[in-house]
């Protein structure tokens, strides 16, 4: 029963934000658009199960050395086992949730990439209730943007033609949350009173504090417990970071959504793009991986990615 009511209880968590996926294309008049983007986040979402479950499923090889085969059960429920518990990290960070039924501290360094980079793309796959609709929406405003200088032609989305407004808006929501998440988290990896709050030394203890300031600044609520939040420097950093990112990127949408209303409708025409079909979705999930890697690429090489290899080399934290 606890694996039945577990899937349920997760379904519920992320059926809405999906759902308004499809209600978003409904809403407009061209349904395929909507299944189009929930192409791309179930995409993601099946993508980044498989990798938390290799992950974890894998095991610590410093344990196998030592006799101890299997997976990595740490901090897991045995009734849920890997399973069930990488499949609600992933979902419940895609969806913007925050619950946990696993420590995600405890995870294998790739299996907690993964919650990690579904935060920090902006929690878009699928995302909360809404706000992953739009956070989407931003990112394939850039798509077409890119797509228009491909062909040298302006983009359009929806009808709508996308000038230099539209294109810059979506780019400050969209750096807004790299700019609070990377920034705080540099100065707390040199700050003293910050480095205090580590239970953990080297990749391990800066990826703790790049979860706090992504889970913060994505309004998620999920955290690698390992770091001691609950001190005046991460109270008074991580309440600014929340702040600014959910109502910075709010601003940006609403500016590009009157300024796309006021816009007459176009006629699709032979130069058109389509945007509900295979080449639309894997243009949209290029630009995601492309646009979040540059964001955040470097700042993961330095915790989840070199704490992994350095794992495969002897050396664990």
């Amino acid at each position: 029963m606890p694996i039945w009511t577990n899937t349920i209880e997760l379904w519920a968590i992320v059926s809405l934000a999906l759902g308004l996926a499809v209600s978003f294309g409904r809403m407009i008049g061209r349904e395929r658009e909507g299944w189009a983007l929930l192409a791309v986040m179930m995409l993601f979402l099946v993508a980044g199960c498989a990798i938390a479950y290799w992950a974890e499923a894998a095991g610590n090889p410093l344990l196998h050395t030592l006799g101890v085969s299997g997976g990595n059960m740490e901090g897991k429920e045995v009734r849920f086992g890997i399973p069930q518990s990488v499949t609600w990290a992933t979902l419940t960070t895609g969806a913007s949730n925050g619950s946990v039924n696993s420590m995600h501290d405890s995870y294998m360094p790739l299996g907690g990439l993964v919650p990690l980079v579904l935060i920090q793309i902006g929690e878009v796959v699928p995302g909360g209730v809404g706000s992953g609709l739009y956070g989407i929406v931003l990112f394939a405003i850039i798509a077409m943007f890119v797509a228009g200088l491909m062909v040298g032609r302006t983009p359009e989305y929806l009808g709508k033609k996308l000038e230099a407004k539209e294109v810059k808006m979506a780019m400050l929501a969209i750096l807004i949350m790299p700019v609070f998440i990377l920034g705080f988290t540099a100065i707390s990896a040199v700050l003293p009173v910050a480095l205090a709050g580590l239970a953990n030394p080297g990749p391990r203890g800066y990826t703790e504090m790049l979860y706090a300031f992504s889970s913060a600044a994505g309004n998620n609520g999920s955290a690698f417990a390992g770091l001691t939040a609950n001190a005046p420097w991460y109270d008074t950093t991580l309440g600014i970071a929340m702040l600014a990112c959910r109502f910075g990127i709010i601003v940006p949408v609403m500016a590009i959504i009157g300024s796309l209303a006021a816009k007459p409708k176009l006629a699709p025409s032979a130069g058109t793009f389509p945007t509900n079909g295979p080449l639309f979705v894997g243009l949209l999930v290029g630009v995601l991986v492309i646009v979040s890697g540059l964001e955040y690429f470097p700042s993961l090489a330095l915790g989840p990615l070199v704490e992994h290899f350095q794992m495969l080399d002897g050396k664990t934290f």
